[in-house]
């Protein structure tokens, strides 16, 4: 069963309505697993930026789920958080941000990351000097 099924079971139990009202939210809260697959996806979505920022704008403060009740959508996000971190904590940007490697590319382009580097060996014509020229 996947990830936004089992955190919808969960919703459902703690605010009532059906799986169907909580899959949207939790399908967003997982969407960087398309991106990189393992647990560290959860830097970009598993964090109060994240709900306050990208969560809250799409899905409104609340939701009305399907038995009449109002369910607040920061309270799901928390919900979903909790649970995959073992009910302990909710990490901030800056826990995962602290523990990052700070690497050259990240200095404003003074090197290149690894996604980008194939665009600059396939291109010749293209040097990393002249990226930084133009």
């Amino acid at each position: 069963m996947a990830a936004p099924h089992i955190h919808a079971i969960s919703s459902v139990k703690k605010y009532g309505g059906k799986m169907e009202d909580y899959i949207p939210i939790h399908a967003k809260m997982d969407c960087s697993k398309a991106y990189f697959p393992d647990n560290r996806h959860r830097v970009l979505t598993h964090n109060m930026f994240w709900v306050k920022e990208v969560m809250i704008p799409i899905f409104g403060e609340v939701i009305t789920n399907s038995d009449g009740k109002l369910v607040s959508v920061k309270d799901i996000c928390e919900q979903h958080i909790l649970e995959d971190f073992r009910h302990k904590f909710i990490p901030t940007p800056q826990d995962y941000i602290e523990n990052m490697e700070f690497l050259e590319w990240m200095q404003n382009g003074r090197t290149i990351p690894n996604s980008a580097k194939l665009l600059y060996k396939s291109n010749s014509s293209i040097t990393y000097k002249n990226s930084i020229e133009n």
